[in-house]
């Protein structure tokens, strides 16, 4: 077992999200995978559906790796799950490099995807406890700091390697040493962040364990999954995450799509202009919905992902074909939930579960991430394939599943609407002191969830 890094005394804990932040943009590369289809599939001879392989186990391996190694991270500390973290992510980089050097495309789905992977799991969720910890008063707001990183990640990473590729060349030589280049510019920053982080001391002290023991009793992650509150969540991320990255997968063609029979037809420097809209959504929506909910309440944040979500999807179906700007704000709206929706989960885990096992109980809740990940896709590009072999175009490829995700996220809806305190009965630590948790001197007054 690893000791964790405790801070010394006068530690401030805004040194905490930048070292969060320094793991989560690092990562969050995996959504600008996009960049590298086309000059694999030239270089390499793939199929559109081989080229996104990588791409599909990286997210597959997050949730799980994520859930089994959840454990480790709250036992271990976060400077050891910010390690190993980047030894993977690195590493799977590294191995992507050897394989496409070598033209042995198994080996860039083994090293990115597989080995990356697991990077991208443990690094997501090693600092949430970390953060929750440090900042008891304002949890939304520590937490969509850091996975506003994961969203953002994408607009440093998708320009930066489309440069290179142009620089080194778009066969496979040039894209094994982009992927170097990757692996090894990684290690560097992300190894800020494993020399910050820091974990708060233990309360000492009446007042300070009475303030640690604020949030009432804790929860194991193993007796969190027997409950009827973990489940709700789980299908509540599910559905907020199905419908966003239904749009979010297909936003290029969707919007061309929706406008190709119309008298000004958005173009294809357009259509990519919206993408580029909609990741800003998601990274927005991360920090500015999570904050929100320090005010408003969890519960009631999730309302508004799901039930002002469905109205937007409503929307798009019944008018976004005759408006492109009211199309274009329903999905910036959608994607800021989706975004909100990743970045309040964690919060939400610690109002009803407490601090005690958050990080490990995050990690089981993320194989939701994984199953969405297959759901949304599915669904929006079969139901696209199937109208279009229906002889049908334009928005009538999108018209059912559109109103499959209205009813996703009414589903949801009722999810969240059925989440009530946890039972006594599954409490860990009923009395005496919590986990540590940070001497906050510049907190705000905190808000009830």
């Amino acid at each position: 077992m690893t000791t964790p890094p405790l801070a010394p005394p006068g530690w401030s804990r805004w040194l905490v999200p930048p070292a969060a932040l320094s793991v989560h943009l690092s990562i969050g590369q995996a959504y600008a995978w996009s960049v590298f289809k086309p000059p694999l599939e030239s270089a390499l001879d793939l199929s559109g559906t081989q080229s996104a392989l990588p791409f599909q186990l990286g997210i597959v391996m997050l949730g799980l790796s994520a859930a089994f190694g959840g454990t480790l991270v709250e036992r271990n500390g976060p400077r050891w799950a910010m390690t190993v973290a980047l030894c993977c992510f690195s590493s799977g980089f590294l191995l992507a490099a050897l394989g496409a050097a070598t033209e042995q495309y198994w080996l860039i789905v083994f090293g990115y995807g597989f080995v990356g992977g697991i990077g991208l799991g443990i690094g997501y969720i090693s600092p949430v406890s970390t953060l929750i910890k440090w900042f008891p008063d304002r949890p939304g707001m520590a937490t969509g700091i850091a996975i506003m990183g994961f969203g953002g990640g994408a607009l440093i990473a998708s320009p930066w390697s489309s440069q290179m590729l142009e620089s080194f060349g778009s066969d496979s030589d040039g894209i094994a040493l982009a992927f170097l280049v990757h692996g090894v510019t990684y290690a560097v920053f992300m190894t800020l962040g494993v020399l910050l982080v820091r974990v708060p001391r233990a309360p000492t002290g009446a007042a300070e364990a009475v303030r640690a023991t604020a949030d009432g009793p804790q929860v194991s992650a193993k007796q969190a999954m027997r409950t009827p509150q973990f489940w709700c969540l789980w299908l509540v991320l599910c559905m907020n995450v199905t419908a966003g990255i239904g749009i979010l997968e297909k936003a290029a063609p969707m919007i061309t799509d929706f406008f190709a029979e119309t008298p000004t037809p958005v173009s294809a420097s357009a259509a990519a202009g919206f993408v580029a809209l909609l990741s800003a959504a998601n990274m927005a929506g991360r920090i500015g919905w999570s904050s929100t909910s320090d005010l408003i309440g969890r519960k009631n944040v999730y309302r508004l992902y799901l039930g002002v979500g469905a109205l937007m999807y409503l929307l798009i179906a019944q008018f976004g074909a005759d408006s492109k700007p009211l199309f274009i704000c329903c999905a910036l709206v959608i994607l800021s939930f989706y975004g909100g929706g990743f970045a309040t989960v964690p919060a939400y885990l610690k109002d009803l579960f407490g601090t005690y096992q958050v990080g490990a109980i995050h990690g089981r809740l993320l194989t939701a991430w994984s199953t969405a990940g297959v759901l949304g896709p599915l669904i929006v590009n079969w139901v696209a394939d199937s109208q279009e072999a229906a002889g049908r175009s334009g928005p009538g490829l999108y018209g059912l599943s559109l109103t499959i995700m209205i009813g996703l996220l009414l589903l949801g809806f009722a999810a969240n609407e059925l989440v009530r305190p946890v039972h006594p009965r599954h409490h860990h630590v009923s009395a005496g002191p919590a986990p540590a948790t940070a001497e906050v001197t510049d907190a705000a007054p905190r808000h009830p969830a």
